[in-house]
């Protein structure tokens, strides 16, 4: 039976179990989909479309507050993949759109910065390194504070919570939903659903949660800028157990890879994310800064919240596929969806001695007939007949998520550029 309800004032409710959701751009929404399917077919007594207390972060945001709103995990793994009937359609590039107005706006600024710096350069002296250090201090104002517009997913989700039954307002849900940003100009955090920050748009606080500074601009909301909460925690799972959360299950879809099998397995030549430029070291830097403040933060609340369970689930270091492959292609949306949902039942598989007891304490319990099917078949349990085959990574939708944006936003340029030709 699933778990009920949550009630803020009803002090006699059973062990309330929450859900923390973690960020990681387009990639991760899909991966996130994929394994609360595997989590919620293994786990009996779960139904994520009626978990009491869901908190999300950047693309967690955005699967959280679908789930919220009663949108569950079968119709999720749908939409990746097919067009919902009465549904807006989902598409990753949403998460993609070119900033036009912010690339504008700063390129239109370049000829006042760079009188100002030649203003200074003459008549301050005060630059120890000439004109060269003068125009450059001035230019940087010029550089965009982000690559693309996230305005394409706050529109998509007010169509999507403006049908029957759904609510754009975190007052309206049965459930108690909290999506988390970042002040920018304070540096705290932000509870969008909470006290306080309950009447913005529940829209409006996922474009918010998602702005991940330099491939997005910061959100102004009331006349505050906000950006991604990630910056501050990766799943704050603290808010589900200050919530009143007894357990709390956790998707970190963002892990640092590990190459040393890599060469063994044809992916890369030598083995050296070094080899593929700047992405990808950033992108390797960001995603072990994230994932060890991850196991730090975890750490931290046995001891705080004496207790209370967090399980967390995420894919291991060797999981290439989620580091090389290209969600803007139909067969690389449905492989990571399919290869999330198979790798996190086998990692339930494996952690089952473990994570049985904990689950048994909630009410929860593993379903050993789903572990042990040698043959466990998603779309059919979603309602879709698709074949579902080993995920292959292709040579062209090779490369790091910031590679593969800087691709895309170079043919929208072209093509720009073709155009206004």
């Amino acid at each position: 039976m699933p778990v009920s309800t949550f009630h803020p004032d009803d002090a006699s409710h059973g062990p309330t179990v929450a859900l923390a959701l973690a960020g990681g751009g387009p990639e991760g929404a899909i991966y996130e989909i994929g394994a609360l399917r595997a989590l919620e077919e293994a786990i009996e007594g779960i139904d994520f479309a009626q978990v009491p207390i869901y908190v999300g972060v950047s693309a967690g945001a955005f699967i959280g507050s679908c789930l919220a709103n009663g949108i569950g995990t079968a119709q999720l793994c749908r939409s990746v993949v097919h067009d919902e009937p009465g549904e807006h359609p989902f598409r990753p590039d949403l998460f993609m759109v070119p900033a036009y107005g912010e690339l504008a706006r700063r390129g239109l600024s370049v000829p006042g910065h760079v009188v100002e710096g030649l203003a200074d350069w003459l008549f301050k002296h005060d630059f120890e390194g000439g004109m060269i250090a003068a125009l450059t201090g001035r230019l940087g104002r010029a550089l965009p504070v982000g690559l693309f517009s996230n305005a394409g997913i706050r529109d998509y989700l007010r169509k999507v919570f403006s049908l029957k039954g759904r609510t754009n307002d975190f007052r309206e849900l049965k459930a108690h939903l909290t999506i988390v940003a970042s002040d920018l100009n304070s540096g705290e955090a932000v509870r969008f659903g909470e006290a306080g920050f309950d009447h913005i748009g529940i829209a409006e606080a996922v474009q918010a949660s998602t702005a991940l500074p330099v491939v997005y601009p910061p959100v102004s909301i009331e006349g505050r800028e906000y950006v991604d909460g990630v910056l501050l925690k990766t799943v704050h799972a603290s808010v589900a157990l200050d919530a009143g959360a007894d357990l709390v299950l956790c998707v970190n879809p963002i892990v640092p890879v590990d190459t040393a099998r890599a060469v063994e397995q044809g992916i890369m030549r030598r083995g050296k994310l070094i080899d593929r430029g700047m992405p990808g070291v950033l992108a390797q830097t960001f995603r072990t800064l994230i994932h060890s403040r991850l196991a730090t933060g975890i750490a931290a609340y046995e001891s705080r919240y004496q207790g209370a369970d967090i399980l967390l689930f995420e894919p291991s270091r060797e999981d290439y596929q989620m580091f090389f492959t290209n969600v803007f292609s139909y067969d690389s949306r449905k492989a990571v969806v399919e290869h999330a949902y198979h790798a996190t039942l086998r990692s339930l598989a494996e952690r089952r001695s473990a994570l049985g007891p904990i689950l048994a304490a909630h009410g929860l319990r593993l379903r050993d007939e789903v572990l042990d099917d040698p043959a466990p078949r998603l779309w059919a349990g979603v309602g879709l007949d698709l074949m579902e085959e080993p995920a292959q990574i292709d040579e062209d939708d090779r490369g790091t998520p910031v590679a593969r944006t800087l691709r895309d936003v170079l043919a929208r340029l072209d093509a720009a550029l073709d155009r206004a030709a």
